[in-house]
C-alpha cells in the first residue's frame, strides 16, 4: 500500500510523478484515496477554468494556446482534459495527452485525460475530486476542457470558477440553444476560428446576444492555431475571481452531491450489469422493471 502521507508530501512539493499516482488512485478508488482526499489542503485561490463548447470548436487547440502562453510568463499549469467514455471498455477516447504532445516536457504544465464515466456534461464526482488534488499541488491555474454535447455543458458550472463557451462562426444556428442554457453559465464566450467568413457578424450577434439578456459577459475573437487573440483572452482568465458567497455555497452543494451520488452507485458494476442483463434478456418473460427491483 502506498504511504498517503509521502504521496501528498511529493505532489505538494511538485513532483508530477506523485502527483500522477494520487490522480490514478483516486480515480479508480483505490486504496489509501481516502487518506489521501482527507489530507488534501486544498487552495481555494487557484482559478478553475472550464473550457466547453460544441465538437470541433477547437477546444484542446485553444487550450494549448492559452497554456502555452501563460507558461512563457511563468505560470505553473494543469490540464485536465475530460473525454467522452467508451461504451465498451469505459476507457476515454479523444486522448488529449496525445493532441498536447508539445508540452509533455515542459516542467510548468501537467496534462491528465480523464472519462467522463457516464456524465453527460462530463463531470463526473471523479472529476471534482481529482480539481481538488491538482488545487492541494501549487499550480497557479487549472484548465478544464470537457466534452461539448449540448445543454449538458452546464455541468461545468457545478466546478468551474469561470466557465468559457468556445464556440465558431458556423454556431449561428445555435443561438436559440446558447439563448435557452449557455448563456446562465457562461463567463465568458470565445468565438474560435474567427478568421472564417462570418465571424465578425457572429461575434456581433452574440455580443448583443449578452447585453439583450443584461449580462457582462465579453466575447473573444480567436484564432487558436495562430496564437491571434490570445493574450487579451489570458488577460481576462487571469483577473481576479470576485467573491460570491452565495455562489460559492451552490457550487459547494452541487460539488457534494455529485460526490455522494458517486460513492452511492460505487456498488454497480457496468460491466457486470451488461453481463447480467445480457443474460436476463433470453428469458421470455424478461422484464426491465423487475430486473431493476432486483437491484435496488
Amino acid at each position: 500500500m502506498q504511504n498517503a502521507t509521502a504521496l501528498v508530501e511529493g505532489m505538494k512539493k511538485g513532483d508530477f510523478i506523485s502527483l500522477a499516482r494520487v490522480l490514478t488512485l483516486v480515480e479508480n478508488d483505490l486504496e489509501p484515496y481516502k487518506k489521501i482526499l482527507f489530507k488534501l489542503q486544498i487552495n481555494p485561490d487557484v482559478p478553475v477554468i472550464g473550457i466547453t463548447g460544441p465538437p470541433g470548436a477547437g477546444k484542446s487547440t485553444l487550450v494549448n494556446a492559452i497554456t502555452a502562453h501563460l507558461s512563457d510568463l511563468g505560470k505553473k499549469i494543469a490540464i485536465l482534459a475530460v473525454d467522452p467514455t467508451s461504451p465498451f471498455n469505459f476507457g476515454s477516447l479523444l486522448g488529449d495527452r496525445i493532441r498536447m504532445s508539445k508540452h509533455f516536457n515542459n516542467p510548468k504544465i501537467f496534462i491528465r485525460s480523464l472519462a467522463t464515466r457516464g456524465a453527460l456534461g462530463g463531470i463526473s464526482g471523479k472529476t471534482i475530486e481529482m480539481v481538488d488534488v491538482l488545487k492541494s499541488s501549487g499550480f497557479d491555474l487549472i484548465l478544464v476542457e470537457t466534452v461539448g454535447v449540448g445543454q449538458s455543458e452546464v455541468e461545468i458550472a457545478g466546478l468551474a470558477d469561470r466557465t468559457v463557451v468556445v464556440l465558431v462562426p458556423e454556431s449561428g444556428d445555435e443561438i436559440q440553444n446558447i439563448k435557452s442554457g449557455l448563456m446562465e453559465i457562461a463567463q465568458g464566450f470565445v468565438v474560435n476560428k474567427a478568421d472564417r467568413e462570418g465571424a465578425d457578424a457572429f461575434a456581433n450577434n452574440l455580443q448583443k446576444l449578452v447585453h439583450q439578456q443584461h449580462q457582462d459577459v465579453p466575447v473573444f475573437k480567436t484564432v487558436a492555431d495562430k496564437t491571434e487573440g490570445i493574450v487579451e483572452l489570458c488577460n481576462w482568465l487571469m483577473l481576479p475571481i470576485l467573491a460570491d458567497n452565495e455562489r460559492k455555497a451552490l457550487l459547494m452543494a452541487e460539488k457534494v452531491f455529485r460526490i455522494i451520488a458517486h460513492y452511492r452507485m460505487q456498488n454497480i458494476n457496468k460491466a457486470k450489469l451488461r453481463a447480467e442483463i445480457s443474460v436476463g434478456m433470453k428469458l421470455s418473460d424478461f422484464n426491465i422493471y423487475r430486473f431493476i427491483d432486483g437491484l435496488i
